[in-house]
């Protein structure tokens, strides 16, 4: 059965993009724990580009359908797994990429919602906070997507963010999403 194409973020509403993530049914890889069967060859580049024997994966559908194998284990590692097998994939920072953002409200009624490199969204809030850390091209930002998976957060995305927070005026300076507060300060 093929992958349906990913969403348009702009033509959407929060309202929407809260349903189409309600809707979303990913496997429930969480429950699957099969003996470990070695390496996939995989990776996925700082950039949320994927990669198999070292050449990138250039069909966007199989990304997508990889990306809902993909788990984070206890240890910080990344796997694929199906109900018979679990392989290792690399991970040189997070497993994804959150490409854009889509915007509605302001201050404390504020929505955030992003649209992941594999076409997926997320809505920033209480479940899938945002997390700021120091890196060395400076501050990282981060958005949990489930699990323990993380999306790093595209610069041009950061400074939407970062434009965001100084509209707002607050100290420290952050943003507001789904009645919760993330500043933009480094852990």
């Amino acid at each position: 059965m093929p992958m349906e194409p990913p969403p348009d973020l702009a033509s959407l509403s929060l309202a929407q993009i809260a349903q189409l993530v309600a809707d979303h049914r990913l496997p429930p890889v969480e429950q699957w724990n099969p003996d470990h069967c070695g390496d996939s060859e995989m990776r996925i580049a700082r950039d949320g580009t994927w990669y198999h024997q070292g050449s990138p994966i250039g069909r966007p559908a199989m990304v997508r359908l990889f990306s809902t194998i993909l788990r984070r284990e206890a240890d910080g590692t990344h796997v694929l797994v199906t109900p018979v097998e679990k392989l290792t994939i690399a991970v040189e920072d997070a497993a994804f990429v959150a490409t854009a953002v889509k915007v509605e409200g302001s201050g404390r009624e504020r929505r955030l919602a992003f649209q992941l490199n594999t076409g997926d969204l997320v809505a920033a809030g209480p479940a899938h906070p945002l997390r700021f850390a120091e890196g060395e091209d400076g501050p990282r930002p981060y958005l949990h997507v489930r699990a323990g998976l993380e999306a790093l957060v595209a610069r041009p995305v950061y400074y939407e963010l970062a434009e965001l927070a100084l509209a707002d005026d607050a100290d420290p300076a952050g943003v507001w999403s789904d009645g919760a507060f993330f500043a933009l300060v480094t852990a």
